[in-house]
């Protein structure tokens, strides 16, 4: 997935007229929807900054050996629009999310889920400029993202999101494995899937809501009730017209984000944005990644 499919997908929804959901399934928690709901009415105040951040601490991934494809695997399918390559042992079933053949890093792993909650909160979509710091810390491996990141979004209206991801090494102190915390003039709000905390300008709670419902966090996997609830309004959209939770046009502008926090990073500085289109203003280098290098035939196409 890259910034050039990102715009076919919005444009393929308009042309065929087809519900699409993004699975970022907070959208569809009910402490959540409550919490940017109050949000709208001012329990906070004007908020101005969204803090998104997950901590793990994964191993190293090693180096890759080339072996014969496990039966189980259509690996030409499996690779899809991305220029082939031998199959390797340290690849399939979830390591590919470190390899730029075909993943996006942390960020756009897990830090879509969290920055798309402060997007939302905020309630702000393009960003004016974002700057990326970090690198690959931890171990000489064949991970090819930085495996620890701080990136900064600013926004219209002097508001702000940052994403901290901490892939390698948990974030001290002790602090939940992932989570959203939105920052208002009168108080801050904490949210995650499984809860809303809201608190006032001293830190004291105000109050807590639980989701009554449990949710992976930082495994492989990420299962829970959130899921059930997000594919139930995806299948209400389609039968009753129930509006969705999360349209892939307004959740492309979440992705966007974290592939301009790639495009930050590579860059080494701080890239403007047109934030009508996305695209990096006067920056060659950080628009070398707007569109991917595909395998013949393969490039998608309205």
């Amino acid at each position: 997935h890259n910034p050039y499919e990102n715009g076919l997908l919005v444009e393929a929804q308009k042309k065929y007229g087809k519900k699409v959901q993004m699975g970022n399934q907070q959208r569809s928690a009910k402490t959540s929807i409550m919490a940017v709901q109050d949000i709208r009415n001012g329990i906070i105040g004007e908020v101005y900054k969204g803090e998104a951040y997950y901590s793990n601490n994964r191993g190293s991934i090693g180096e890759g050996k080339i072996i014969d494809v496990p039966s189980s695997l259509d690996w030409e399918l499996w690779q899809g629009p991305a220029p082939r390559e031998a199959y390797k042992d340290n690849v399939h079933p979830y390591n590919w999310h470190w390899f730029r053949n075909w993943g996006t890093g942390e960020i756009h792993n897990n830090g879509t889920h969290e920055i798309d909650i402060c997007r939302w909160a905020l309630g702000v979509d393009l960003p004016e400029t974002v700057t990326s710091f970090g690198g690959k810390y931890t171990f000489q491996d064949d991970w090819e993202f930085v495996d620890n990141q701080q990136v900064t979004y600013s926004f219209s209206g002097n508001k702000f999101i940052t994403w901290t991801g901490h892939s390698r090494g948990l974030m001290k102190p002790e602090r939940p494995g992932r989570g959203a915390t939105i920052y208002g003039s009168k108080g801050t709000i904490e949210l995650s899937r499984e809860s809303y905390q809201l608190y006032g300008l001293d830190g004291e709670v105000i109050k807590t809501e639980l989701e009554g419902g449990t949710s992976a966090t930082i495994d492989t996997m990420g299962a829970g009730d959130l899921d059930g609830m997000h594919i139930a309004n995806f299948f209400n959209a389609i039968r009753i017209d129930e509006p969705q939770n999360s349209p892939i046009a307004d959740a492309s502008v979440t992705t966007m984000l974290c592939h301009l926090g790639n495009m930050a990073q590579d860059a080494g500085e701080t890239i403007q944005i047109d934030t009508t289109t996305g695209k990096v203003l006067n920056n060659e280098k950080a628009m070398a990644s707007w569109k991917r290098e595909y395998e013949a035939g393969w490039e998608p196409k309205l």
